[in-house]
């Protein structure tokens, strides 16, 4: 009798362990079944990045530069429609065309959510006006398609950018592809998988999962779902996995925020196994966002124009 009573007491003690167990795991699974929150984000933009570090960084100055003499831009180019909604570029380009000339792609930061191929301006009418046909370009950001639509949307321009290379006195075998931020990460993926001849990022992570990644409600609601939920697409979106010995050189500039040098130095570590032009420059003492304000865009642009200039017209 005292057996029966002890076994009855131990299987009321499962029971209970057991339903306490499955309230906690229904708990787990209900959390990671949400979807993921949209981030507050702010608008992104030369002009509201200026007034976010003049306090803390009182010496930087707005980017008032004169555009140049010697180049043309065309604006709001359609490259692509999807679901409706047109997608602009703004082409950059040197006036005489007495020749052909290299070209690159740029592809603005903001979280995935927000900036627009306005935030380029001033960097696509310098590289332009030194000899280069500049293409900054808007993409699907995350409020209107997720992940993997922005990088289609890239690979969609460089498309646009080689057919229409008699337009811009292009030279469509030497075309390279950058981006900061957002816009590198996207710019980075997109080289590694694309016949390019260069990349440029600028303080850009170049893997979602690597152990250095800070990656959280941005790059969540990109993919529409977070790390746990979904593992296979934060590597799928990362530049890293995709390294080998058809990657083309690749410059980083980088800010001295450690956040967003997640996995660069095991992709320059790769790059240089396969004997891979790579080349490392940091702002020191920057902040993120740095190419949006002076001094730092000028010593941007002389890093960019330095590398672009050894890779694609030497």
């Amino acid at each position: 009798m005292k057996l029966t009573k002890n076994y009855l007491n131990l299987n009321s003690n499962l029971r209970n362990v057991f339903i306490r167990f499955s309230i906690v795991l229904i708990s787990v699974l209900k959390i990671s079944a949400q979807p993921a929150e949209r981030p507050n984000a702010q608008p992104y933009t030369i002009e509201s990045t200026f007034e976010k570090l003049k306090n803390k960084y009182p010496f930087i100055q707005p980017l008032k530069l004169e555009f140049p003499k010697n180049i043309k831009v065309k604006k709001d180019i359609e490259y692509k429609s999807r679901k409706g909604k047109t997608l602009l570029a703004d082409i950059y380009y040197p006036e005489n065309s007495l020749q052909k000339y290299p070209g690159i792609i740029l592809v603005h930061g903001g979280g995935w959510i927000s900036g627009s191929k306005d935030n380029e301006r001033f960097l696509a009418q310098e590289l332009a006006s030194k000899g280069y046909v500049v293409m900054a370009v808007n993409y699907s950001l995350s409020d209107d398609a997720k992940y993997p639509a922005a990088v289609d949307d890239i690979k969609d321009a460089l498309r646009f950018f080689k057919r229409n290379n008699t337009l811009f006195y292009l030279d469509k075998k030497k075309i390279a592809i950058g981006g900061n931020s957002a816009g590198a990460q996207l710019a980075t993926l997109v080289g590694v998988q694309s016949k390019v001849r260069a990349i440029v990022n600028i303080d850009g992570i170049v893997s979602f999962i690597h152990p250095e990644s800070e990656e959280g409600s941005y790059a969540s609601y990109w993919f529409g779902v977070n790390k746990s939920q979904d593992f296979k697409i934060w590597k799928q979106a990362s530049p890293l996995e995709y390294v080998g010995k058809h990657t083309p050189p690749t410059l980083f500039i980088n800010s001295s925020q450690p956040r967003f040098h997640a996995g660069r130095n095991d992709m320059m570590k790769l790059l240089k196994s396969y004997n891979i032009p790579t080349e490392f420059q940091e702002i020191k003492d920057s902040p993120h966002s740095f190419w949006l304000v002076q001094p730092w865009f000028d010593e941007t642009l002389r890093y960019t124009v330095d590398f672009l200039d050894k890779v694609l017209k030497n």
